[in-house]
């Protein structure tokens, strides 16, 4: 068994009354709120997807501000979580970890409270902020409490549980919450959590060593919101405005502009927030690419999806939380042998596995139309769920392994920068293709063609790297 956390700690961070520091009991306790951390983060996404339709009846709104409700979380999300993840190495991991619960459960009452669309996005940027902070950090708690890599193996598939509860819970507990008492209290069923996580987490977790040394780069943090906000706008504008429009050409033109000068920053700064000499390990930049590729798969159709249940089908917020109950299903029983399959096959060979599963759940499902039955896309939508419950584990697990310990948390946050990244594209290029008029079933085809080719790329450069990491 590994030495615990707790005997790296500072003194006086140790609780009075924490006698059972060093007791499996606690170690398992302080992973549970690791798994709540990102178990809360990943609730707000499926339970928001679930209540669109219900926010743009009572707030006002097109395709395009839903999205950007959906967008703002993640643009959040993805631009702040290199920074959340060296903050969290550079003052401790389970400070800022606490300090990311308390702004998320805040920020989810203040969505909740939400008197317009604009206050709305607003609040859910902040939340996208709180996430950035709670999903590395919980990562570098995990990562220095589990140093054997089969036993962080497992730790992370338990993590990754919590996630996948939420994901399976969220369009039930969502779409019922909706149908009894209102949209606005799909946010306040974060307040539990949040407590729960903060105690435990302040009462458990033992705190990571501190590098004092570690700077913040601001100059490019302002260029990656800059650059990924613009992008993700030009994306969702070209929906509505035409892809021809010169402020569309314009947004994408800019954000190319800021793309190269946040790269230019980051290979002379002395701390980068993204220290590019990371991705000269092939692993690494393998695993954050196909982290990139998955997530604008898998939460761009989950956008579509949640569109097509509810304004193509005409169904209701809580029917459509039981249609995606069998796919989000899928991912904690997958979550839970990814670990097993790993072993016996290799890490990289069950990425490639995982994505190709996805991508045949994408193709299977391109005769989709606006009166398709149900059944006839049930089973695919569970083939997605799998996929995605059986690449998350192996990916986290790779990444992690392949740096030193003491960069876990700037590695947790590129990966989960990349992952967040495909979010908001694939958010924002899939909500474009289906937002105009008579068109959703065409863009719905389209997005579904762009999953399974971006899902079969990802596929083969893993599996050509592993080939070449072999030699």
């Amino acid at each position: 068994m590994q030495t615990t956390l707790i005997k790296t700690m500072q003194p006086e961070q140790v609780h009075p009354d924490n006698t059972s520091s060093h007791s499996h009991l606690a170690k398992a306790l302080a992973l549970a709120a690791m798994s709540l951390g990102l178990g809360v983060v990943q609730l707000d996404i499926t339970i928001v997807n679930t209540a669109l339709s219900s926010i743009g009846t009572s707030l006002g709104g097109s395709v395009a501000e839903l999205q950007w409700v959906v967008t703002a979380y993640t643009i959040a999300f993805a631009a702040f979580i290199l920074t959340a993840g060296a903050l969290g190495d550079r003052v401790g991991a389970r400070r800022i970890f606490i300090g990311g619960f308390a702004i998320f459960t805040l920020a989810s009452l203040a969505c909740a409270l939400a008197p317009s669309a604009m206050f709305l996005i607003a609040a859910r940027s902040v939340q996208g902020l709180a996430a950035a902070i709670l999903v590395p950090n919980s990562l570098t708690l995990l990562n220095h409490a589990y140093a054997d890599p089969k036993a962080r193996g497992r730790a992370v598939g338990f993590w990754a549980a919590g996630a996948s509860l939420a994901l399976t819970a969220g369009p039930f507990v969502g779409g019922a919450l909706i149908a009894l008492v209102g949209w606005r209290s799909i946010f306040l069923v974060n307040l539990p959590i949040g407590a729960a996580g903060l105690w435990l987490a302040w009462r458990y977790a033992g705190e990571t060593p501190r590098l004092a040394q570690r700077e913040i780069d601001l100059p490019g943090q302002i260029a990656a919101i800059a650059a990924l906000g613009t992008l993700a706008g030009a994306l969702i504008e070209g929906g509505a405005l035409g892809w021809s429009h010169p402020l569309v050409i314009m947004g994408f033109a800019a954000a190319a502009v800021i793309g190269v000068l946040f790269v230019w920053r980051e290979a002379r700064a002395t701390q980068p927030m993204l220290p590019l000499s990371l991705f000269g390990n092939r692993m690494f930049a393998l695993t954050a690419l196909v982290g990139l590729l998955f997530n604008i798969a898998f939460y761009g159709l989950i956008f579509v999806l949640s569109l097509y249940f509810q304004e193509v089908r005409g169904w209701s917020p809580f029917a459509t939380g039981l249609a995606f109950v069998p796919m989000m299903g899928m991912v904690l029983p997958a979550n839970l042998v990814a670990a097993w399959v790993s072993e016996r096959l290799g890490a990289p060979q069950t990425i490639a596995l995982a994505s190709v599963i996805t991508a045949a759940g994408c193709v299977a499902l391109l005769h989709i139309g606006s009166d398709t039955s149900y059944w006839a896309i049930g089973a695919q939508l569970v083939v997605l769920g799998g996929g995605l419950g059986l690449v998350v584990p192996p990916l986290t697990s790779t990444l992690l392994g392949s740096v030193e310990k003491s960069r876990s948390g700037i590695a947790a946050g590129v990966l989960n920068a990349t992952r967040q990244t495909g979010s908001v594209l694939g958010v924002a290029l899939f909500g474009s293709l289906v937002g105009g008029a008579n068109a959703f079933i065409t863009g719905a085809h389209a997005s579904l063609v762009i999953s399974a080719a971006v899902l079969l790329a990802g596929a083969i450069a893993i599996w050509h790297g592993r080939a070449k990491e072999g030699r």
